[in-house]
């Protein structure tokens, strides 16, 4: 990397730096990946206050909780092979107060992930704002990166998409379909390659597309029923392993059709029971296992000796 900015902004041109197909598409044996969502950093002050919509007028504790992530991801052996962070990732919508001290505070705390670790990012509502406009998404590429993209590691298919276009797409409907054209070339490509088959498919999106069953109602926290059952529907026939989401700040999801919907919680504020932490995600020839961990046990411990076994095999 040529300076410590271009970590923030490796998605370019729908593909990632150093991820590429040419450079990562053969299976090279089992790796482990972290995903982690949701640091917002200042909804912990805003929902203390009560005021989600105009508060978060301090995020100290945010960005200790991402230090302190980083620093656990960094202990790891071996190394993960990216960090994702899948959306929210500062709690000011766009064009708000606080959102140009939180997004360079967020930064600031993210520098010290070791460098052969990359860091990618996903965008979320408070990303986008709730209904993204053609120029709130540029505002994200130009700090973050692309907000929808493709990228491989060790023989596996990753794509990264924009979750909100999918919610509420009316203000930009040429980006909406625009993503969806994208994701149905990229899936076609992949299942119709035999030199590039990919050994899975990943999907990393910030809105879940549903928390424990695919058939529940619609939720301020899931996709609706029609998208979501279309994306199921699409995912599955492409031979999608797992989604990993954010967005619910609790752990949940479920596995149907033999594809995996996982609901991280957050490194941030937490809205029931878990613990701040992230999820150690480890990939093998036939199997996609993942298990979330607080930052307390991440730091003192390590990933689970079981995980770690996986690895070595």
């Amino acid at each position: 990397m040529a300076d410590t900015e271009d970590i923030f902004i490796r998605a370019r041109h729908r593909t990632f730096s150093g991820f590429t197909e040419a450079e990562e598409h053969q299976w090279s044996g089992p790796f482990c990946f972290i995903q982690a969502a949701d640091p917002q950093l200042g909804l912990m002050k805003a929902w203390k206050d009560g005021d989600c919509d105009g508060g978060g007028d301090e995020w100290a504790e945010e960005v200790e909780l991402t230090k302190q992530a980083v620093e656990a991801i960094n202990q790891l052996r071996p190394r993960p092979r990216f960090l994702v962070l899948c959306g929210d990732l500062v709690h000011a919508m766009p064009g708000t107060p606080f959102r140009e001290g939180q997004e360079q505070d967020l930064k600031a705390s993210l520098k010290g992930t070791d460098p052969s670790i990359p860091l990618v990012f996903v965008s979320g509502n408070h990303d986008l704002g709730n209904t993204p406009t053609p120029r709130t998404v540029e505002q994200y590429c130009r700090a973050w990166g692309d907000d929808y993209f493709s990228f491989w590691v060790g023989g596996v298919l990753c794509l990264v998409l924009n979750s909100q276009l999918f919610y509420d797409g009316s203000a930009c409907p040429q980006l909406k379909e625009a993503q969806e054209t994208w994701l149905e070339e990229q899936l076609s490509r992949a299942s119709s390659s035999s030199k590039m088959e990919p050994k899975h498919i990943l999907v990393f999106q910030h809105i879940p597309l549903y928390l424990k069953n695919p058939d529940e109602e619609d939720d301020y926290f899931n996709l609706q029923r029609v998208v979501r059952q279309n994306l199921l529907d699409t995912f599955k026939g492409a031979g999608v392993k797992a989604v990993f989401s954010g967005h619910y700040h609790r752990n949940a999801g479920g596995c149907h059709g033999g594809m995996d919907m996982v609901v991280s919680s957050a490194i941030g504020c937490q809205l029931g029971e878990d613990t701040h932490g992230v999820r150690v995600v480890v990939v093998t020839a036939d199997k996609v296992i993942h298990r979330y961990h607080s930052l307390e046990q991440l730091r003192a411990q390590g990933m689970d000796e079981d995980l770690k076994k996986l690895l070595q095999a």
